[in-house]
């Protein structure tokens, strides 16, 4: 496949001023555009290119960019993230990109491959996650067991690693547009209240749940880091390790699972639907729901420059997951109801 090279060309910026979120700071404006009666050439200025993999991590990044950058995520929501091959278009893509922000521990394999093969010499390739956990913090469990190799990578869900992704991202954009410094850090404050607000629910709605039933069976294992974080335990995932149904002896070891562990519920995955869940939950007779781990809520796009929906965000999956554990585990959902789900750059800045 041809290398392409160069720099990518967007549409001419134009300074548009929103009503900053409430009890926010407003950044400062990117520079203003020329006067309109030049020509289009000299009009046009060229925006940094950011390429993004899940749509949780193009959601943190865009936040943080706002207009000053081009964010495009190639890894499109409802995928597995897991087995996704790029495409011929997202090798045009990288190709062009002035920075590639990944998760790393392994999950995008096959996408950052194609990035070191496609994208130009100075371009870089940077995973959040290896920048946020050491490789003795990595954790090997259910569907991702150590004789395998591959980590545990859904460090994302774990709104203390979320943290952590948006203020390494806000480095690697100021090392990219230097003059774009001030702005990225008022978009990080921003954020960062949101997610710290997030952070603070999470622990209360934990609370709030019988301490004999924080304990999750999953179908995808995607909750590792989260209950590390918050005292939950996980104690089985329904996916094998190679991302296929369970065999009619797994189910049977997993039935068996529930119920020993006394749980009330178990927990679906949006992204992988199956009924294997629903037949555990009959033969245990416990309740079943769907949480999502890179899927966000509703329409709209993870771009939260192009988004138009305050609940489709990083932030508004981590308030439906919990309260969907918190309902069906005996917690308190209302807990989440203090914490705004919206962006803070783009149209649902305005939001609540």
């Amino acid at each position: 496949m041809m290398k392409l090279s160069g720099i990518f060309l967007a549409l001419t910026i134009t300074t548009i001023a929103c009503q900053s979120p409430q009890n926010s700071t407003l950044a400062p404006s990117p520079t203003a555009t020329p006067n309109s009666t030049q020509s289009n050439n000299t009009q046009s200025k060229t925006k940094p290119l950011i390429v993004t993999t899940v749509a949780p991590i193009t959601n943190i990044v865009s936040n943080i960019a706002g207009d000053r950058v081009e964010v495009k995520g190639i890894i499109p929501e409802g995928s597995d993230s897991h087995t996704f091959e790029p495409r011929p278009s997202d090798a045009e893509l990288l190709g062009v990109a002035n920075l590639i922000i990944t998760n790393g521990l392994r999950l995008e394999a096959p996408t950052e491959k194609l990035a070191n093969s496609s994208k130009p010499k100075e371009t870089k390739v940077y995973a959040l996650g290896n920048n946020t956990i050491v490789e003795k913090e990595w954790l090997f469990d259910f569907s991702f067991p150590k004789e395998k190799g591959d980590p545990n990578p859904h460090l994302w869900v774990n709104p203390k690693y979320a943290i952590a992704y948006a203020k390494l991202a806000t480095k690697q954009l100021t090392e990219l547009d230097p003059d774009g410094k001030d702005y990225y850090e008022t978009n990080l404050k921003n954020y960062l209240k949101r997610l710290e607000d997030l952070d603070r629910a999470t622990r209360a709605l934990v609370a709030s749940i019988p301490e004999k039933n924080r304990k999750l069976l999953t179908y995808h294992d995607s909750w590792a880091y989260w209950a590390r974080e918050y005292g939950f335990e996980v104690i089985g995932a329904i996916q094998p390790s190679d991302f296929n149904e369970p065999s009619a002896k797994d189910i049977a070891k997993l039935v068996e699972q529930v119920r020993k562990a006394g749980v009330p519920a178990i927990f679906g995955s949006e992204v992988y639907p199956s009924t294997i869940a629903e037949q555990i939950a009959r033969e245990t007779k416990v309740k079943t729901a769907n949480t999502a781990d890179d899927e966000l809520p509703g329409e709209g796009s993870a771009n939260a420059m192009e988004n138009k929906n305050p609940e489709h965000t990083y932030i508004g999956m981590m308030v439906n997951n919990m309260k969907i554990i918190a309902t069906n585990l005996g917690g308190n959902p209302d807990l989440m109801n203090g914490v705004n789900p919206g962006n803070v750059v783009g149209a649902t800045a305005i939001s609540k």
